[in-house]
């Protein structure tokens, strides 16, 4: 029953990001982007660019907190790793770890698609780069609230001790709030790709929920 109430959620979080990108490519578009690049929500967007400006600060910060997300990432392929070493078989290996190894497939499926199928361009063109990049979703936002929210949905079966979990736990939620937060105030990414960001996560973040309980 959990496992069900979880799936429809995460189905109607996929449908409202999918109407999400419907009205980001068809509500109030502008050319208020780098060389002209047209971008929904144009007024609210720009209102939001305007009022945080570009921060270098806040996007070396949000840098490293997703090579902090990437590392326990490679943390738990690194346990299913060992486990598959000691137990010679894939089936032996714990079924969460195997679980998240999906998840993670599917957060870097997306980055891949958005990057080939691009909804938005970022408001500003990076200094490596020579042109607009794509920017929605925000996927800093999607890599890290995916893998720190996944991380407090299974830290019981890998630290028994409460209050270290809890000292985990907290610092995870702290990394996702800096993380939403820091992305917008370094002025790398519209209001639009945050919120798409959000949203995807949380759709995976519920099916994954329900998958971990089957």
């Amino acid at each position: 029953m959990k496992s069900k109430k979880s799936f429809v959620v995460s189905g109607i979080f996929a449908i409202i990001s999918i109407l999400w990108i419907v009205l980001v490519k068809t509500y109030d578009v502008a050319q208020i982007g780098p060389m002209d690049t047209s971008i929904g929500f144009s007024h609210l967007n720009s209102w939001c660019h305007e009022f945080f400006g570009i921060n270098i600060i806040w996007y070396k910060i949000t840098e490293v907190l997703g090579i902090l997300a990437l590392m326990v990432c490679a943390a738990f392929a690194l346990v299913g790793m060992l486990q598959l070493v000691k137990r010679k078989s894939v089936a032996k290996v714990d079924k969460i770890i195997l679980k998240l190894g999906g998840l993670y497939a599917v957060v870097i499926a997306l980055y891949v698609m958005f990057e080939k199928v691009i909804i938005n361009y970022r408001p500003i063109i990076m200094p490596d780069a020579t042109e607009p990049e794509a920017s929605f979703p925000s996927s800093h936002t999607m890599l890290i609230c995916v893998v720190m929210a996944s991380t407090i949905m299974v830290l019981d079966q890998y630290i028994k001790n409460k209050r270290l979990a809890l000292i985990v736990r907290v610092a995870c939620v702290i990394i996702m709030v800096i993380t939403v937060v820091g992305r917008l105030a370094c002025g790398v990414h519209w209001l639009t790709d945050i919120i798409g960001g959000i949203l995807i996560s949380i759709a995976l973040l519920t099916a994954f929920s329900g998958i971990k309980e089957l």
